[in-house]
């Protein structure tokens, strides 16, 4: 999963963008992240429900949202 990036909740923008910086093995409790503005955290996850993946930036403002490769609340919101 490194290198991906998905959506993290957040309290001020509802969802932020991050990268995964670190590959995430199945049973770890951290996900470590870099959000779009440079910070660096390691983001508490529950290993039976991980962050919805982000779309490619080419699918970003797609009319048809079944064209979405992921089809979620944050990706929803972003395009």
């Amino acid at each position: 999963l490194q290198y991906n990036r998905v959506w993290i909740p957040d309290n001020e923008e509802v969802w932020q963008s991050a990268e995964i910086t670190k590959n995430y093995k199945a049973g770890d409790h951290f996900l470590h992240v870099q959000l779009e503005d440079g910070t660096e955290l390691s983001y508490p996850v529950d290993p039976a429900a991980l962050p919805p993946l982000r779309n490619p930036d080419i699918l970003v403002g797609e009319n048809d949202l079944t064209a979405l490769s992921y089809l979620h609340e944050p990706a929803v919101l972003h395009n």
